[in-house]
C-alpha cells in the first residue's frame, strides 16, 4: 500500500471515531447525555476506512481500526419475503436458498424519522440480548415521504408482461392485469404507460402513451383486457424489447422504468441475467431507465429476478394474492415512481475499543468492497421517496465497554445531477436497551422478523447468525403479543407465517 493511500486511510478511521450525529433509540432528537443523538448533516464528512484483516468481524491484532467496516449497496427489495409467506400458505417450507433475511426485515413499516429534504435520515439504536456481551443493532435509513400532492416528477412506465403457458395459473397473468387495470386509472394525466408482452418472442403491443385523455387510458385498458397466455418463456427478449420501448418512448425529465411482470421461468432464448442486462447496457447507463421486478406465481424464478433487479438499477417485489397487487400496482408504484438515490451505499464502521465482533444479516449479494464505498462507478442501490433501508446487526461488545459502538453513513448520488452526498448517525454503548423487551416496538417487530428469516434460511438444526435466538413456537408468541402491541395486519401476517413454519418444521 503507498503512503499516500495509508495516510488517507488512517485520515479516515480517525474521522469516524469523531464523527456526529446519529440516532439512538428513545431520543428526542437532541443530545441528552446519554450519549443518543440524531443529526443530519450533507456533505463533508467522511465515512471511516481502513484495511481489513480477512472475515468480516476478525480479531484486532496488531491494529486497532481493521476488520471493523461493513459496507454494502442500499437494497429495498422485498420478493423474498413474499415468496416465503406464499410456500408457506401452500403447506410447504420454502428452500433456504431463497431465504433473504434482509428483505424479511425490510417488509415492514418502520419507525424513523424522515429527513427534511432530499436525500437520506440515519438511525442506529439497539438491545442488549443477555447473551455473553451480544446485542442487537438496527441502522435504518429513510427517504423524505412520498408525496400525496401530485410534486414528483412524470413517470414513463413501460410493463414488460410475461404472458408464457405458466402464467395461465390463476393468481399469474390474470392477477397481473387486474392490478395493471387498477394502476392505469390512479396515474396521472401527465404519465405515460407502454406494453410489452413475451412469451417465444416478444412484442410492443402499445407504444408510450400519455394519459391525459380518458380515450388514452381506455387504449391502455383495451391492451391489458387483450393480453392471453402463449407458449414459452424467452424472458431475454422481453427485457430487451422493453428497454428499446422505453428509450423509443423516453421523455426529459420523466422517470423512465421498465416494470417486469414474470415468473421468471426463462426457458427459451437468453437465461442469463448478466448476458440479458448486457444487451441493454446503454439505455441502463446513458438513459438512467431502472428495471423493477415482480414476482408471481407458485413455482417462481427467484434467483432470476432478483439478479436482474439488483443488476438493473432497481429491486423486486413479489405479489400473491388480490391485497399484494393492489399495494404494489395502486399503491406503492404509483406514489415511489420517483428517485430519490442512485448508486446508494452504507458503511458501518464498529469502533474497536467496545466492539469484539459483529455479523450483519443477510446482504450476501450485495457486498461492497470497503474501499469502494466512496467509488461512485461501483454500483450501489437505488431508493425512491417513501422508502426505508433496514441492515440488522449482532454485535459482540467488550466487557464492559463505554463510549461509541458504531458509526453509520449512507452516500449517494443526486439522481439528475450525479452530485455525490453523505450522511451519518452513530451509537453509544450508553444508548443500548436493556433488552429487546425494553426496545421500541418496531425495534422489536424489526428482530423478530430478522430471527424469523435466519431460522428459514439456515434450515431444521443450522446455526445461525443471530444470538439468543428463540424456537420459532417461541418467535410466534412473541409475534402475537406484538399483533396485540401495534394493531398492524403487517405483524398479523408475519405472526401467521412463524406459526405454519413451526407446524411445518414439528
Amino acid at each position: 500500500m503507498d503512503h499516500h493511500r495509508t495516510r488517507r486511510l488512517i485520515a479516515g478511521a480517525a474521522a469516524a471515531l469523531a464523527l456526529l450525529t446519529g440516532c439512538a433509540a428513545g431520543g428526542s432528537g437532541a443530545p441528552d447525555g446519554s450519549g443518543a443523538q440524531r443529526a443530519y448533516h450533507e456533505g463533508g464528512f467522511p465515512a471511516p476506512s481502513a484495511p481489513r484483516l480477512e472475515g468480516e468481524g476478525a480479531a484486532r491484532g496488531d491494529d486497532p481500526s481493521a476488520g471493523r467496516l461493513s459496507t454494502f449497496a442500499l437494497d429495498v427489495d422485498t420478493a423474498s419475503y413474499g415468496y416465503a409467506r406464499r410456500a408457506l400458505a401452500d403447506g410447504e417450507l420454502p428452500e433456504p436458498s431463497t431465504i433473504r433475511p434482509e428483505e424479511f426485515v425490510n417488509s415492514f413499516r418502520q419507525d424513523y424519522e424522515r429527513p427534511d429534504g432530499h436525500g437520506f435520515s440515519v438511525t442506529v439504536d439497539g438491545a442488549r440480548t443477555g447473551e455473553d456481551d451480544w446485542s442487537l443493532v438496527r441502522v435504518g435509513l429513510a427517504t423524505r415521504t412520498a408525496s400525496t400532492t401530485g410534486e414528483r416528477p412524470p413517470a414513463a412506465l413501460t410493463f414488460v408482461i410475461d404472458i408464457s403457458g405458466s402464467m395461465a395459473e390463476p393468481g399469474r397473468l390474470d392477477l397481473a392485469q387486474r392490478a395493471l387495470g387498477t394502476m392505469t386509472d390512479r396515474l396521472r394525466d401527465d404519465d405515460s404507460v407502454a406494453l410489452v408482452t413475451f412469451s417465444e418472442e416478444a412484442e410492443t403491443v402499445l407504444p408510450m402513451t400519455r394519459l391525459g385523455e380518458a380515450s388514452d387510458r381506455a387504449r391502455v385498458h383495451d391492451a391489458i383486457d387483450s393480453l392471453e397466455p402463449a407458449d414459452s418463456t424467452n424472458l431475454g427478449a422481453g427485457v430487451e424489447t422493453g428497454y428499446a420501448t422505453a428509450v423509443e418512448g423516453l421523455r426529459a425529465g420523466a422517470t423512465n422504468r421498465v416494470v417486469l411482470v414474470s415468473d421468471a421461468l426463462a426457458n427459451t432464448g437468453d437465461t442469463s441475467a448478466d448476458s440479458i442486462l448486457e444487451r441493454v447496457s446503454t439505455a441502463r447507463r446513458e438513459h438512467g431507465v431502472t428495471l423493477f421486478g415482480v414476482g408471481v406465481g407458485s413455482d417462481y424464478g427467484d434467483a432470476l429476478m432478483e439478479r436482474l433487479a439488483d443488476k438493473g438499477d432497481g429491486h423486486t417485489v413479489y405479489v400473491s394474492d388480490e391485497t399484494d397487487a393492489e399495494k404494489v400496482f395502486a399503491g406503492q408504484l404509483p406514489r415511489h415512481v420517483d428517485l430519490t438515490a442512485r448508486d446508494a451505499k452504507a458503511q458501518v464502521a464498529f469502533d474497536p475499543h467496545t466492539v469484539e465482533e459483529f455479523r450483519l444479516v443477510g446482504y450476501d449479494n450485495r457486498r461492497v468492497a470497503d474501499e469502494d464505498f466512496r467509488d461512485d462507478s461501483v454500483d450501489g442501490g437505488e431508493v425512491g421517496p417513501g422508502h426505508t433501508v433496514t441492515a440488522f446487526y449482532a454485535v459482540r461488545t467488550t466487557p464492559g465497554a463505554r463510549g461509541l459502538l458504531a458509526t453509520a453513513t449512507v452516500r449517494w448520488l443526486d439522481p439528475t445531477t450525479r452530485a455525490p452526498h453523505e450522511t451519518s448517525g452513530r451509537l453509544e454503548t450508553a444508548a443500548l436497551h436493556d433488552s429487546l423487551a425494553d426496545a421500541p416496538v418496531r425495534f422489536q417487530v424489526t428482530a423478530i422478523a430478522a430471527y424469523f428469516g435466519d431460522a428459514l434460511r439456515r434450515g431444521p438444526g443450522g446455526s445461525g447468525t443471530l444470538p439468543a435466538a428463540p424456537p420459532l413456537s417461541r418467535l410466534r408468541e412473541r409475534a402475537d403479543d406484538l399483533v396485540r402491541k401495534t394493531e398492524d395486519e403487517e405483524v398479523r401476517a408475519l405472526a401467521k407465517a412463524i406459526g405454519e413454519a413451526s407446524r411445518l418444521r414439528s
